[in-house]
């Protein structure tokens, strides 16, 4: 079972993600754990306090360190984990390989941010992975790790019906998937291609890699550098 805890500042931003479709399928199986733990319950005082003010001004506030560290030494408390992710903007940006990677390990630490982010000592003391989904900034980590645990989870064998689904997806290969029908055979005047009507397997693979290649090339030639 591959176990992941994520420490978000909004909770109920993670509630939907893991409660429907494969994932759920996933844990139901008890294939994956996802464990949602609230950071407001190690916050400061009686508020509860997360974030300050960042040193040195400017605009945004900054999730403060006591609360991050309480929250992930009472984690590793009790589990070892095998990486400890901050979801950033300026981290290493996510990718197929990274999720196949992850998908092998046993114990995964998300930390999301929020408002202006984390106390970079946070960053230096705990963190060994850092990810962006992508060259834009969200109001927070909690989307960008139902991403991650999304992509991680369909890997984990057992969870697909057809486990070889998730192995000719996109990118698995650097290649972009190939175009896919189902019924009709005809529909508005468009046929489905002849070779994946004739039952010639061999055929059909090679049509499907030629697909692939070419429709690599006119997207995303960059993946075929």
């Amino acid at each position: 079972m591959l176990h992941i805890d994520i420490i978000t500042a909004v909770p109920a931003l993670l509630e939907s993600p893991f409660a429907h479709s494969i994932l759920k399928r996933a844990k139901d199986k008890n294939l994956l754990n996802v464990n949602i733990i609230n950071l407001r319950d190690f916050g400061l005082g009686k508020h509860q306090q997360i974030d300050d003010y960042q040193y040195g001004g400017g605009a945004g506030m900054v999730m403060m360190c006591e609360p991050l560290s309480k929250c992930i030494e009472s984690l590793k408390a009790n589990i070892i984990y095998d990486e400890i992710i901050y979801m950033t903007p300026d981290g290493a940006t996510y990718n197929q390989k990274t999720a196949n990677t992850l998908s092998l390990k046993n114990n995964i630490l998300i930390i999301c941010g929020h408002y202006k982010g984390i106390d970079q000592r946070i960053r230096d003391m705990y963190v060994t992975m850092e990810i962006s989904i992508g060259d834009y900034v969200l109001s927070g980590g909690e989307l960008g790790a139902a991403i991650l645990v999304d992509s991680i989870g369909r890997l984990i064998p057992g969870v697909l019906s057809d486990e070889t689904s998730a192995l000719t997806d996109s990118f698995q290969d650097n290649l972009l998937a190939p175009p896919v029908y189902t019924r009709p055979e005809e529909f508005n005047g468009l046929k489905v291609p002849e070779v994946l009507l004739n039952g010639h397997f061999k055929m059909i693979d090679e049509w499907r890699q030629d697909e692939s290649f070419k429709r690599t090339q006119e997207r995303r030639p960059d993946l075929l550098d």
